[in-house]
């Protein structure tokens, strides 16, 4: 059947589930329907309808070469719906902080500039709270602020006194805003930590969700130095059992790790792009478990850095794509065999 996103779900798992079908051995796919389209298209002459949809995707069928089918053991469904959750709820995370720092530029345009410390820190968001002028913050008193920091900040701040001075000096350089508009952004700031603040709670639940049914699978993925309980459950959620993959190219390419070939005659193109195609879901934990591993193992970190010095541009971006296509190797291996990770001999785990 066509993939379509949740209405196609339920009746996948239906034909799957029943026993009558089972006796003759049937598979169930969902196809993506970029496939179908494109695979319409050789034939010129077919109009749109229902039944003619249909056909075409029974046609596609015939032809055959569907390796992976639908259908993925219901304990990884089950880790699926977490792990794409968090994926979901990191991404708005993200975008409300690029958010929050539109507003705090027009709050004070030299804050990021000056400060030498995160603004996302709990005691930065808390003076941001309090809704201060720029004027109430230059003229402050600078072991005031020191001692909110610190206090805020729960001693955790090396030197507060210097923070408070550089938090003074941005606020003396920055543009002022009337006072209209600065209770607007004021509010819009406090609304923007909150929303913040809620999506990390949410995002700390849902990790301990995920630590918790991750128990019940056995794997090896977390014996790989850098890949912890949540990248583990992000990659075997959309894995599955790994048997739906010939081999570990075939698992590269439903990650979209796959580049494409550009060759005609003699000539070979050099520069190849990633294919557009692939479960975003599964490339963004590889890519991610790999930024992780390169900083925790030898031997991935050698790899990364060699493949960084290789191009002038784009280097930290393409060396981690390699760096998580050689991570699919190590995975297929231990997912498929059964094994432990085992680093390279003479190197430090």
């Amino acid at each position: 059947m066509e993939a379509t996103s949740v209405y196609s779900w339920h009746p996948a798992m239906f034909f799957h589930q029943q026993e009558e079908l089972k006796s003759w051995n049937v598979k169930v796919f969902t196809i993506n329907p970029k496939l179908i389209r494109k695979f319409k298209e050789a034939y010129t002459d077919l109009d749109k309808t229902d039944g003619i949809d249909a056909w075409i995707i029974a046609d596609r069928l015939r032809f055959g070469r569907l390796k992976v089918t639908a259908v993925m053991q219901e304990q990884f469904i089950a880790l699926q719906r977490l792990t794409r959750m968090r994926y979901h709820l990191v991404h708005q995370l993200t975008r409300e902080k690029q958010y929050f720092l539109q507003h705090l530029f027009y709050k004070c345009s030299s804050f990021t500039q000056e400060v030498d410390s995160s603004v996302f820190g709990h005691a930065i968001l808390e003076l941001l709270l309090e809704s201060f002028s720029l004027d109430e913050i230059s003229q402050a008193d600078v072991q005031q602020l020191a001692d909110f920091l610190r206090q805020k900040g729960r001693n955790r701040f090396a030197d507060p006194e210097c923070i408070a001075k550089s938090i003074q000096k941005a606020a003396r350089s920055s543009y002022r805003l009337s006072k209209c508009v600065e209770d607007s952004i004021d509010l819009l700031l406090g609304l923007s930590i909150q929303s913040i603040r809620s999506l990390q709670a949410q995002i700390k639940e849902l990790d301990k969700a995920i630590t918790r049914h991750l128990e019940g699978i056995p794997n090896t993925l977390q014996t790989i130095p850098g890949i912890g309980p949540v990248y583990a459950a992000g990659i075997l959620a959309e894995i599955g059992q790994i048997d739906r993959f010939d081999n570990q190219a075939a698992l590269a390419k439903y990650a979209g790790l796959t580049w494409s070939k550009h060759q005609s005659g003699r000539f070979q193109a050099e520069e190849t792009s990633l294919i557009r195609s692939g479960n975003r879901y599964l490339r963004y934990y590889l890519v991610e478990a790999a930024n992780s591993v390169q900083r925790h193992d030898a031997s991935f970190r050698t790899y990364y850095r060699k493949k960084y010095e290789e191009v002038p541009k784009h280097q930290h971006k393409r060396a981690l794509v390699l760096t998580a296509r050689k991570l699919v190797r190590v995975i297929d291996a231990l997912l498929r065999n059964g094994q432990i990770y085992t680093p390279r001999k003479g190197e430090d785990r």
